[in-house]
């Protein structure tokens, strides 16, 4: 008897816990599209929310035999799951497809389209499912996301605002529905801070706007559940990535320090202002010393900020959008992958990258001038895909089922 009444007691503890654990997935389904996130870990006590302390961030990977690079998505969902079907990372039915494949996104999911949150729940989806089949999806901060989670909004649709304005609908109502749960310490107001009305600001984005701040300042509900997550910096086997790109002072700093930081500072642990490596010109996400066509590639800076990273031959960066596709500079040491698939920011054709277990790099591209041009390399069937080798001796272009 006594063990029956130790079992009911036990049960009735846990009840707010296993309350509080559902209304947060009714929200995450009602504001993602539908998405049930995965458990990330089952031997992890499932009624525990949130993170006491700042989530570890890795910052050096061995190189695996598939390593797929993504450049920028800028909010726009349907061109984020081309290119992932375009690397075979997702199946027919939106889920993970790359096995044992290592994926990394370098930043910029912010601003320009209208997809956001829809993207960054299905990028954590991702996540979870590709860590259950021996895989690893691993996503990156760009500048966009450093700006927006300084109230930086020039960049934002207003689409992109009516979808944090239902966020926060949903999130509020979640909310309430805990502050009726007695043995549930009460939710704190999203907009505590945040002023009622901004000078020049109109009505109709108003609440978008307020909700946009909340979710994405530092502490914020999708700034803690989402960005806190990102690396800055990111070395995977003998390639670094980084949105914009690094200067000696960067490496000399400390790779794990900026990771730290930055997920910190996302967390509130370190005041409103981003780190200063994250603002400027110079900065590790806004730097284009080695990415803007325009100008030459600065190869010598480029070779000496690799050598100072043991290891490291390549630097891979999005950030600059390479209107002739994926493209390479100063003897394949420099990788730029953002092709402007977005269709808020240059509508461009879906490409990845891939490097194999041998490190050779391809080009896995949707875009259709290649098979104009190099109908000798094709096959009569018509092929979703081409992919171009890249090796240190010149380019090939190669069949690629997409």
């Amino acid at each position: 008897m006594e063990n029956r009444e130790e079992n009911q007691k036990a049960l009735c503890k846990h009840i707010p816990d296993l309350l509080s654990s559902f209304v947060d997935a009714f929200v995450d389904f009602s504001v993602s599209g539908g998405l049930f996130l995965p458990s990330q870990n089952p031997s992890l006590d499932p009624q525990k929310t949130h993170q006491e302390t700042p989530l570890s961030l890795q910052t050096r990977y061995p190189a695996p035999d598939r390593l797929i690079a993504i450049g920028d998505l800028h909010g726009d969902m349907e061109k984020s799951k081309q290119a992932l079907r375009l690397a075979g990372l997702i199946d027919g039915s939106d889920k993970w497809a790359g096995g044992s494949a290592t994926a990394v996104q370098v930043g910029d999911v912010l601003d320009r389209g209208d997809d956001e949150i829809k993207i960054l729940y299905f990028l954590e989806k991702l996540k979870r499912e590709a860590m259950k089949d021996g895989g690893n999806f691993i996503t990156m901060n760009g500048n966009h996301e450093i700006m927006n989670i300084e109230g930086d909004f020039r960049y934002v649709t207003k689409l992109g605002l009516k979808e944090f304005e239902d966020w926060a609908y949903w999130y509020c109502l979640g909310n309430e529905m805990k502050s009726l749960c007695v043995g549930l310490e009460k939710p704190k107001d999203i907009y505590d801070g945040i002023p009622l009305n901004f000078r020049g600001v109109d009505s109709e984005v108003l609440q978008g706007i307020r909700a946009r701040i909340a979710a994405l300042r530092p502490n914020g509900p999708i700034a803690n559940k989402f960005l806190s997550k990102n690396v800055t910096v990111l070395v995977v086997g003998d390639s670094i990535f980084v949105h914009g790109g690094l200067l000696a002072k960067h490496v000399e700093y400390g790779l794990e320090r900026i990771n730290e930081e930055v997920r910190d500072w996302i967390s509130g642990l370190m005041g409103k202002a981003a780190p200063r490596y994250c603002r400027g010109g110079n900065a590790v996400v806004w730097l284009r010393k080695y990415s803007d066509v325009e100008k030459k590639c600065d190869c010598s800076m480029l070779e000496h900020v690799l050598a100072t990273v043991p290891g490291v031959k390549r630097m891979i960066m999005g950030h600059t959008i390479q209107a002739d596709g994926i493209n390479l500079a100063c003897n394949n040491r420099a990788v730029r992958i953002d092709v402007g698939m977005s269709k808020g920011c240059g509508d461009g054709l879906p490409e990845v990258l891939e490097i194999n277990q041998n490190s050779d790099l391809r080009v896995l591209t949707s875009n259709p001038l290649y098979q104009s041009k190099h109908k000798s390399y094709l096959d009569a069937d018509t092929k979703e895909g081409l992919g171009l080798l890249i090796t240190e001796s010149g380019s090939k272009q190669v069949e690629v089922k997409a």
